[in-house]
């Protein structure tokens, strides 16, 4: 049997997500919490096969988690289940390197898939979602502009910008005025929210 330990802030989800996996003759929910904080005690106290992980709560906390259950327990395995997430989140999501990751709208037969590659020794990425990755358009942006872009985000003023990185008000204008263009956008506001749901900042 294939233990799995299934962690969930959401109650109705978490509770069919168990009735899911119970209906599988291979496996069975040993345990069950409402958020990573709980992850390590319940995976210590039931010693799951693997731990199926809500990755939509706040990353440092699923990554906190992730790596205390390597550290602690390096036989069990982690599957992430991620919502539709913006391209942005997917790579931030993905930089965990998870062994597993489904995305919830997924037919329910993934995530049991899932289960059973990472279990097996196998990383699993749901094919959609290594589909929009793969799909996703190129960064168009040098290190500088991404820079510079990266500054303008946070809400540093254009002067501030040359000063910190020794360039001219007008040479930080122009990289900016290239960043509107490169990227589609209507104005700075615009390229900003481009390059983020990009995953390009």
């Amino acid at each position: 049997m294939i233990r799995v330990l299934l962690v969930e802030e959401n109650g109705l989800m978490r509770g069919a997500l168990a009735a899911l996996l119970t209906r599988e003759a291979d496996i069975e929910v040993v345990a069950q919490a409402e958020g990573d904080g709980q992850v390590l005690a319940r995976a210590l106290t039931y010693r799951p096969d693997v731990v199926v992980i809500d990755a939509d709560g706040r990353q440092d906390e699923v990554l906190a988690a992730a790596g205390a259950l390597c550290e602690r327990l390096p036989e069990c395995r982690t599957l992430l289940v991620a919502g539709t997430p913006t391209l942005e989140r997917l790579r931030s999501v993905l930089a965990l390197r998870p062994p597993g990751l489904v995305c919830k709208d997924a037919p329910s037969d993934r995530l049991v898939e899932g289960i059973r590659k990472v279990v097996g020794g196998h990383r699993y990425i749901d094919p959609e979602l290594a589909l929009l990755v793969l799909d996703a358009a190129q960064d168009p942006l040098t290190p500088r502009e991404r820079e510079v872009l990266r500054l303008a985000a946070a809400g540093t003023p254009g002067r501030e910008i040359a000063d910190l990185l020794s360039l001219s008000v007008g040479t930080i204008r122009n990289h900016l005025s290239a960043i509107t263009r490169k990227v589609g956008a209507r104005n700075r506001i615009d390229a900003i929210r481009i390059a983020r749901e990009s995953g390009w900042l």
